[in-house]
């Protein structure tokens, strides 16, 4: 048997990131296994498609590195692949379920139906539907349809007896037929419901194994009732337990939770995602943490899979992404931090090279980087309070004294390449007395009007140029100058 599994998301937005595991399981079963991938656009429930949600589906899949063997746009044997191109296939089954009893006609209205809900509620009851076109002899029934009187196809699920099914990750599955309602098979405009289009078209595309969410898990016996009827072999059934925001909360874009392209878009590299995602819910069996989507393939075995919720650590995704970042060959990190310091530093003459080395090791999400470099195009305000560290041994009047050495020192240079503002700097610490620091920290908050930078003083220095250096340690020895407060304290020597 040559294993052939299937991705078939439904056209209503975003890929969000539980759809992209589920993609990604998938997507590895087949590959470990030497089968085919397939992916299918479910689009029968049309009010809630969104336009370009299609497109937007093989943008993803494309960017995750799944390459699917069969799809809408890439052709296949078993096509079409968007079930909406397949609607005249779901009938001719659905009538087959009538004519052998195990599904019917129905020609109740909506306002019907709502009104025998209503009664049900008010008699504290739980509303399924009520068999009541059961009873219609099907010659009548037959004859109303092609009367072209509106109608819609149900399942008859016996009022008796269990459905059941076995489960790969959670072993013997059954309900009550009782307790199951006679869904809707065909709709009123044609087109197949989800459960139904899923049985027939897994079936006539040869799927033998089937992934998907636990939500599915009450649904699948009623699947069962239908490939017994039609006489047909269920395909091996994998549900995979959900993607929480918390323990209560699952992911949701409605609720503000990232999809896979508004993570990329933030600045996470695609590696990490994905690698992030494959653990969510599966473990190799080791302490391996780190996987390309290749030893992904090779790993992969279902018997790493959890029943148990899966929490969504956005810590944990950003430390995978700066261990990823950490990792990438440097010309790779600047051509990717190149657009992201683009936003913050256009126009400026700054040179990226020498900033993407000083950022490498900094940056955890590509979407902090221009935060974390804007100071390089415009001097933050900043408080003289930053001049005062104890570690350093600074404080404002120290400060003031090694601003008004480096000053006409760094005027000087002929050369404001690093290593001469280093040496001239470290020179001037040596020669009056002072300490490292002492010079270092008030030209680093002088420049950068920060705590934190990428660099030190004289990289920071060197990005600047003379003239912008020059100008910034300027207005800190004015704003020292006129404020007694901040030279006032009793400063070390």
């Amino acid at each position: 048997m040559t294993v052939r599994t299937r991705f078939a998301p439904s056209p209503t937005g975003y890929l969000h990131l539980g759809g992209l595991r589920t993609a990604l399981y998938t997507y590895l079963f087949a590959k470990k296994n030497g089968g085919k991938f397939i992916l299918r656009i479910e689009d029968t429930d049309q009010e809630r498609e969104v336009p370009g949600a299609v497109e937007l589906i093989y943008k993803s899949l494309r960017e995750a590195g799944l390459e699917y063997d069969e799809g809408p746009d890439v052709g296949g044997d078993y096509g079409p692949y968007i079930q909406t191109q397949r609607r005249d296939t779901y009938l001719p089954y659905a009538m087959q379920l009538v004519q052998s009893g195990a599904a019917y006609p129905c020609f109740c209205t909506k306002e019907e139906l709502q009104a025998r809900r209503d009664a049900a509620t008010a008699r504290g009851e739980q509303w399924k539907y009520d068999k009541h076109c059961l009873s219609i002899p099907r010659d009548e029934a037959l004859r109303r349809m092609q009367s072209g009187e509106p109608f819609v196809i149900r399942q008859n699920v016996p009022l008796t007896g269990t459905a059941s099914f076995e489960d790969a990750l959670y072993g013997h599955v059954e309900a009550a037929c009782e307790t199951l309602d006679d869904n809707v098979l065909i709709k009123a405009d044609g087109l197949p419901t989800y459960n139904f289009a899923n049985v027939i078209d897994d079936h006539l595309m040869g799927i033998t194994h089937v992934m998907r969410g636990t939500e599915y898990l009450s649904s699948a016996p009623k699947y069962n009732l239908l490939y017994e009827a039609l006489g047909w072999e269920p395909p091996v059934y994998i549900h995979l337990s959900p993607v929480m925001k918390d323990s209560t909360r699952k992911l949701s874009k409605r609720h503000g939770d990232p999809s896979f392209e508004d993570l990329l878009a933030q600045g996470y590299v695609r590696d990490a995602i994905i690698n992030f995602i494959a653990l969510l819910g599966w473990s190799p069996g080791d302490e391996r943490e780190f996987f390309t989507l290749e030893e992904l393939v090779e790993a992969f075995d279902l018997k790493g899979l959890s029943k148990a919720p899966a929490i969504f650590n956005t810590e944990k995704l950003v430390w995978f992404n700066h261990e990823y970042i950490t990792r990438m060959p440097f010309e790779e990190y600047l051509a990717m931090a190149t657009p992201w310091f683009d936003r913050a530093l256009a126009g400026k003459n700054i040179d990226y090279r020498r900033l993407a080395e000083l950022m490498h090791t900094r940056t955890e999400v590509f979407d902090r980087v221009p935060d974390m470099v804007r100071f390089l195009a415009e001097l933050p305000p900043y408080s003289l309070e930053l001049y005062t560290h104890k570690k350093m041994k600074t404080d404002g009047a120290v400060a003031l004294r090694a601003l008004e050495l480096a000053r006409p020192a760094l005027w000087a240079l002929e050369d404001f390449g690093e290593d001469a503002v280093k040496d001239c700097l470290m020179a001037l610490a040596a020669q009056n007395g002072l300490k490292t620091g002492q010079m270092m920290w008030p030209v680093r908050v002088a420049l950068s009007g920060q705590a934190s930078t990428p660099g030190g003083a004289t990289e920071i220095a060197y990005l600047l140029g003379k003239d912008e250096s020059l100008r910034r340690v300027d207005i800190a020895l004015e704003r020292l100058r006129t404020a007694p407060e901040a030279v006032s304290s009793n400063s070390p020597s």
